[in-house]
Parts: structure tokens; C-alpha cells; sequence
């Protein structure tokens, strides 16, 4: 039985030789933890992403990272000082996902890069929903909108469930957070907003380059913004009953952003 004990003994610590397995510390695991509330992002200036393809997205977008932590070896560029082997336990422990993926990192929040008034522009109006701005985030990435405008009362960018839901195109499109009146009052750029009593959308011709506003899940575009915007359009209902109130914000963008990219797609 000693022989078989000092054995096992020694399979465990060649395995943990070769697979570099680490604990995660508690202290580690309190600045992960926290890191889901923006507060403690700020004061860090740190956020998390999970999952395979949002990490090597940012990765490759030159994100500067602070620490990766993974159940196998994936990401064999990055520098071993800077990744932890860990048991998919100790994942469990600091992922913010029911079910924890294979990797957990932390980035560093990059400065804020200058917002520059051209080409196509989404500008949302105190979007509370992580996966609605994460999925818009991903909707202007694929209609080649390269800068979005959040009004402050918007969920934040680095919230982890944005991050999750944008699947890597947080990398490729330019967030910035304003006070949304004020910056739409002084654009000089053709400003469009989405309500309920405009234009209809299918009816229109858009120019290439336009603000295009989008409010709030429950409330729409706030009053006093509304009052500044001249160009009003809307996503007619076919629906016999007519009985729908609202579309879901993400999917009306989508639509949007489909009316004003398809005359230059011809």
C-alpha cells in the first residue's frame, strides 16, 4: 500500500510538472469576481472575455493582456508568464458563464480613441440591455459601421456580457460614450432617428454617411434628444392586427443599417 501511495505520488507530481497545473489564489479570484461590476473595472482598468474566439479576436486586435487562464494549452504565442494551466474547477470559479468555457483572460481597457464625425455612425440612447448593445455592436461590424455612440446612461462596453455577445467585434469597432444631446446638436453630419411616427424606412433614399439613432428597449429616444432630430424614419408593421408595439432594438438596427447600406451595395 506505501508503494502504491509514494507511486501515485509521483504520477501526480510528473503531471503537474508537464502540464504547468496552477491554483487560482484568492486573490485572484476577488479581482476577476469584481471585475464584473464597472466600478471595479474602473479602478482596474481591466475587463474579461471568455471563450476561444473572443481571446484570440483581441489578441490579434493587439489588446494588451494582463493574465489568460486555461484548462489546455490554446494560445501558444503568448508568453508563459502571462497564461495559467488550470483545472476546469478552478475555471468554474472565476468564470461569470453558467457553464464555463475552456479560457478566461483579462485585457487591459485601452485608451479612448478620438470620435471622428464620418462615413456611417449608430448612436444609441441609454441602452440598458448587455446583449442588445454586444449584438449591434456585432451588427455594425458587419455592415462596416466603424464607430458606434453610446449616450453614458448606456450598459457599458466592458460589461462581460457585452463583451460575450459581441464575439470579437468589440475588436473592430470604435466605441465611445458622450453626452449624446449635446454631441448630436453639434454634429454636422444628416441625423436620422428611429421612431415610431417617421418616414417610412423602404421609402427612402440615405446618404453614405449619417447618424443614425437608436433609443432605449422600453422608452424609445429620450424627448429632449428627439426634439434635435430633423430626419424621423420607422420600420413600418405588415401585421393585419397592428397590435405589436415595438421591435426588439438590436433587430431594428439591423434592418436599418440593411436600408441604409443597400443603395451602396448596387
Amino acid at each position: 500500500m506505501i508503494f502504491l501511495l509514494q507511486r501515485f505520488s509521483r504520477v501526480v507530481k510528473y503531471l503537474n510538472q508537464k502540464y504547468i497545473f496552477s491554483m487560482v489564489s484568492k486573490n485572484q479570484i476577488k479581482l476577476i469576481t469584481s471585475l464584473q461590476q464597472k466600478k471595479y473595472r474602473a479602478i482596474h482598468g481591466l475587463f474579461v472575455a471568455e471563450g476561444v474566439k473572443v481571446i484570440q479576436e483581441l489578441l490579434q486586435a493587439n489588446f494588451e493582456l494582463h493574465s489568460l487562464y486555461q484548462t489546455e494549452s490554446l494560445f501558444e504565442s503568448v508568453p508563459n508568464e502571462l497564461k495559467s494551466l488550470i483545472s476546469s474547477a478552478e475555471l468554474s470559479k472565476i468564470s461569470a458563464l453558467t457553464t464555463a468555457n475552456n479560457c478566461l483572460a483579462l485585457f487591459k481597457i485601452p485608451a479612448t480613441v478620438p470620435l471622428k464625425e464620418q462615413g456611417l455612425i449608430v448612436a444609441l440612447d441609454d441602452i440598458r440591455d448587455p446583449g442588445n448593445l454586444g449584438t449591434i455592436l456585432r451588427l455594425c461590424d458587419w455592415f462596416g459601421v466603424t464607430q458606434l455612440v453610446c449616450s453614458k446612461e448606456t450598459v457599458d462596453l466592458y460589461n462581460p456580457k457585452v463583451v460575450q455577445a459581441t464575439m470579437g467585434s468589440i475588436s473592430r469597432v470604435k466605441v465611445s460614450y458622450v453626452d449624446l444631446l449635446e454631441w448630436i446638436v453639434c454634429a454636422k453630419l444628416p441625423v436620422y432617428g428611429a421612431l415610431m411616427d417617421g418616414e417610412n424606412i423602404y421609402k427612402g433614399d440615405f446618404p453614405k454617411e449619417a447618424i443614425i439613432v437608436l433609443g432605449n428597449e422600453a422608452n424609445g429616444i429620450n424627448k429632449e434628444l428627439e426634439k434635435s432630430i430633423k430626419n424621423r424614419i420607422t420600420i413600418p408593421r405588415f401585421g393585419k392586427l397592428q397590435q405589436t408595439e415595438s421591435l426588439n432594438v438590436a433587430t431594428a438596427t439591423a434592418i436599418i443599417l440593411s436600408e441604409f447600406c443597400r443603395n451602396q451595395a448596387l
